[in-house]
């Protein structure tokens, strides 16, 4: 079987309308789909197409588990999902908000209430560095951070996730953005996602 999508020398554009013109609508589905971590198998792995799989606060391989552990446990769940009828990897998130704080050892960084605070855009981007590397380090794709809410009202509950109620802090601190996904090199095409060092 020619399958276009696996050819990583095809353009994009082709990989993604032949992988497209294979998939089922259940498999389409699956894929828009993220499950909590307690909640997979290896049967909604293979058979779901689940694309997607999120370590919320808390929710790890074990308790104290280093680095190595969650890779090991990611790179488990990837070989089952590339068992799937078309193979597709998942993608893994973890609620690295402050820090890759839910992997034993990581390093723990201030709320982004309190990072607000130091008005410090580059001290922001430099922490994003820093989880950055964490978080791959875990074998983990991408983080559910940061929030760049503009929290107006203290009642609510996860005001500390926002840099400030000042819109002008918010958006300067918004380096941390850059520093967790990197900077695009000169000529990267506009419209595509980009990882550093990948």
């Amino acid at each position: 079987m020619n399958c276009i999508y696996k050819n990583p020398n095809q353009p994009i554009e082709a990989r993604i309308k032949d992988l497209l013109s294979r998939m089922t609508l259940q498999e389409k589905a699956g894929q828009m789909t993220q499950i909590e971590r307690g909640v997979v198998t290896p049967s909604a792995l293979r058979n779901l197409s689940i694309g997607s799989i999120l370590s919320g606060g808390g929710s790890g391989p074990f308790e104290k588990a280093l680095s190595a552990d969650w890779a090991d446990m990611v790179d488990g769940f990837q070989k089952v999902a590339l068992q799937s009828r078309l193979g597709i990897p998942i993608l893994y998130g973890i609620d690295a908000v402050h820090g890759n704080n839910s992997v034993y050892g990581a390093t723990i960084f201030p709320h982004n209430v309190g990072l607000g605070a130091t008005r410090d855009a580059d001290l922001a981007r430099r922490i994003g560095v820093a989880t950055a590397l964490e978080v791959r380090a875990s074998g983990i794709q991408y983080t559910f951070a940061p929030c760049v809410a503009v929290c107006k009202d203290p009642r609510w509950g996860r005001g500390y996730e926002s840099f400030s109620e000042d819109t002008d802090i918010v958006r300067k601190m918004t380096s941390i953005v850059t520093g967790l996904q990197g900077q695009p090199p000169e000529g990267h095409p506009k419209g595509y996602p980009f990882v550093a060092g990948r």
